[in-house]
């Protein structure tokens, strides 16, 4: 096996992918079925120890490791929606596409609109000008311009504390409330509409409605799809939040799902973040970029231990997986080995190495770097 240098120049075809596309329905389901199955033994634990503990002191104590256990779980059923957004994780479309759906009621998030941003992501990879991360980070010239105040209050916004009221709001409050909105503006709109024809006695389009059900910014429901599967997933959602009330107790189940989703939600934003936000990291202008150095050295990959890749579903592989999204998760691992010596300019970082990541908030559009405030 040859060995390429730092100087070397890797081009794309010299990467072993296609071994590695080969999509397996029966290795999915089994992915699927011990991610789910065990989360609904460990919420059924839970009904169990609610009933079955008269002190609240041995509730928490009973409670705390299942919570734990929940909050991994949730992080893998998040990789393997991630998967069907790829198209990678089943063989076929209709298969991703409700796998998918499904776990992203799990996670309760409208699963097809966040995969298509998430695919924006994938094609901007490394592009600064275009895609700025998951904070949407300034550029230097912009923070350097902004007040004392204001930049005071972007620091403490990315600040990785943020993770978890930002986790709470991403998954549990934000697909709510883009609902809500969306009905809002349809239902205002509507009769808006109604008002003018009336007005103007046009019976003849008197029902006529051009008025799309659509949750203005907000990510969601930019297509007939997206609103479809915001209000399905809305539904799904709070269908079992009120069911599971029921079931747990209202106070209880609230306390235990809000753990669980604010971390889980935190956890996986984080490691989003630190997979592109670090030193050193590609960060080119339109005119500069290449979409291979995005995914090498663009990308980084996490050296973390293999129970904790097993609940990240090995996206820790993550140049890999940039280079070519539709690899599925259960051959990344694989593919990452076979191709590890053209890797050389690919950063690995330890959990340790996680805090100082989160200093990189800024891109510097001159020297075309990622920098710290």
């Amino acid at each position: 096996m040859v060995e390429f240098t730092k100087d070397q120049t890797i081009q794309r075809s010299d990467f072993i992918i296609a071994p590695y596309l080969n999509r397996s329905n029966a290795k999915a389901f089994w992915q699927v079925i011990i991610t789910i199955l065990p989360i609904v033994g460990l919420w059924i634990l839970l009904g169990s120890i609610s009933i079955s503990s008269s002190y609240i002191y041995f509730k928490i104590i009973e409670i705390v490791p299942v919570l734990f256990f929940l909050i991994l779980l949730s992080l893998r059923t998040f990789s393997l929606m991630h998967d069907c957004g790829h198209g990678s994780l089943f063989r076929t479309r209709w298969l991703n596409r409700l796998v998918g759906f499904f776990l992203g009621v799990v996670n309760a998030i409208p699963q097809t609109p966040w995969s298509k941003d998430h695919a924006f992501h994938h094609r901007h990879n490394g592009n600064w000008e275009i895609y700025r991360g998951p904070i949407d980070v300034l550029t230097l010239e912009d923070y350097q311009g902004l007040s004392r105040l204001n930049k005071f209050l972007y620091s403490a916004s990315r600040h990785w504390v943020m993770l978890f009221p930002g986790g709470f709001f991403y998954l549990v409050i934000k697909p709510r409330l883009a609902l809500f909105i969306a009905i809002i503006h349809f239902l205002w709109s509507t009769l808006i509409e109604l008002l003018n024809s009336l007005i103007k006695r046009d019976f003849a389009n008197l029902f006529i409605f051009k008025t799309r059900f659509k949750s203005y910014h907000s990510g969601y429901g930019n297509t007939f799809s997206e609103s479809l599967d915001l209000v399905a997933n809305n539904f799904f959602v709070i269908t079992s939040w009120v069911l599971m009330s029921k079931w747990l107790g209202l106070s209880l189940f609230l306390i235990c799902y809000s753990i669980v989703m604010t971390a889980s939600a935190a956890i996986f934003i984080c490691i989003f973040f630190i997979q592109h936000n670090f030193k050193g990291s590609y960060a080119s202008a339109t005119e500069q970029w290449s979409v291979l150095r995005g995914a090498i050295e663009g990308s980084s990959n996490l050296n973390f231990p293999r129970f904790l890749n097993w609940f990240l579903a090995d996206i820790s592989y993550h140049s890999i997986h940039h280079l070519c999204d539709r690899i599925p998760n259960y051959n990344l691992r694989d593919c990452h080995n076979r191709n590890k010596h053209l890797l050389v300019n690919s950063k690995y970082l330890r959990i340790k190495d996680i805090p100082g990541c989160f200093k990189y908030i800024l891109w510097d559009r001159k020297t075309q770097q990622l920098s710290t405030t």
